[in-house]
């Protein structure tokens, strides 16, 4: 939602979410069902209606938590759902280099 809020990105989710790069090959044409389709539909509409979580302040960017990104512009916020969000900011102004631990 930070994403689709920003001037930076495209102004809705889908347009977001289907952005070239966003997510590994063919992920987004798999089905699911079962635990993983639940898990996914109220995580949508929990965040359809508002709800956030509360350390992901202005992150609009992520990656996988195990990958390396290794770039001096990266402040880690949270590390959720086998993700780590940060914020891009002036290397002078990062205080958090690193993927912080899990949290769920």
């Amino acid at each position: 939602m930070n994403r689709v809020q920003s001037e930076d990105f495209p102004n809705s989710i889908c347009a977001v979410v289907s952005q070239k790069n966003q997510f590994a090959p063919g992920v987004m044409n798999r089905s699911f069902d079962g635990q993983g389709q639940a898990l996914a539909k109220a995580s949508a509409r929990a965040v359809l209606a508002g709800e956030l979580h509360p350390n992901i302040g202005g992150a609009r960017f992520f990656h996988a938590a195990w990958y390396d990104a290794n770039f001096n512009n990266i402040h880690y916020v949270l590390t959720a759902g086998g993700n780590a969000f940060y914020e891009k900011r002036r290397p002078e102004n990062v205080t958090s280099p690193n993927p912080l631990p899990q949290t769920e």
